[in-house]
């Protein structure tokens, strides 16, 4: 959260001029930023000099689609609230419910991306997805190429690809396993196999 602004003459707080009359959300649908400002009109703040940046913040972070935010103080009267809003990585199943997972390592039930968002299997931490998504992105793969993730209770991942290829990763070393396996593919012919295994250091292991 970034909170701007100053406050040139405390004398001056208990002027009417300083009331809140206005606040302008922006980064989410009209509903969401409706829903927003309505808990932050809750909190019946009154002077702009004495905002309560707590409160504030958190009804603001308890929003799962909020990823970062910037409230700009605009005197004598207004306030603007400028959000930027999570990226969708992936969905899951929970309780029940498909929830999808943001970049802010968040769950919300509301799926605003009109792309395919891959699926997690099994029961990750989310701190695990994200760590596997930074390899990913720090690899040859780009992370659009994958559609199902896999987590096994040791702590490894099976990546499944769009052409439906098992990537069978160790535990450790995911970065050079990944890179490992996208040279292989791409110098070699393996439309007959099914899934590359590389949970033996160095070695490749194929499946049909």
């Amino acid at each position: 959260m970034t909170l701007v602004g100053s406050i040139n003459n405390l004398e001056l707080n208990n002027y009417k001029i300083f009331e809140i009359r206005n606040i302008d959300i922006s980064g989410l649908t009209n509903l969401e930023n409706s829903e927003i400002k309505k808990k932050i009109k809750s909190l019946n703040l009154k002077n702009i000099l004495l905002l309560n940046r707590f409160e504030l913040s958190q009804i603001i972070d308890s929003n799962p689609l909020v990823q970062n935010y910037e409230v700009i103080k605009i005197y004598p009267s207004s306030i603007d609230i400028k959000i930027l809003k999570t990226k969708l990585l992936a969905k899951l199943n929970k309780d029940g419910k498909t929830l999808f997972l943001g970049s802010n390592g968040k769950l919300s039930e509301y799926n605003f991306s009109k792309k395919s968002l891959p699926f997690i299997f099994g029961n990750p931490d989310i701190d695990d997805f994200l760590n596997l998504k930074n390899e990913i992105d720090d690899s040859k793969f780009s992370y659009i190429e994958f559609k199902n993730f896999y987590f096994f209770p040791s702590g490894r991942w099976d990546l499944e690809l769009k052409n439906n290829i098992l990537i069978k990763l160790s535990e450790n070393e995911i970065n050079d396993s990944l890179d490992y396996a996208f040279d292989f593919m791409k110098n070699n012919n393996i439309d007959n196999f099914k899934a590359i295994d590389l949970r033996v250091k160095n070695q490749i292991i194929l499946n049909d």
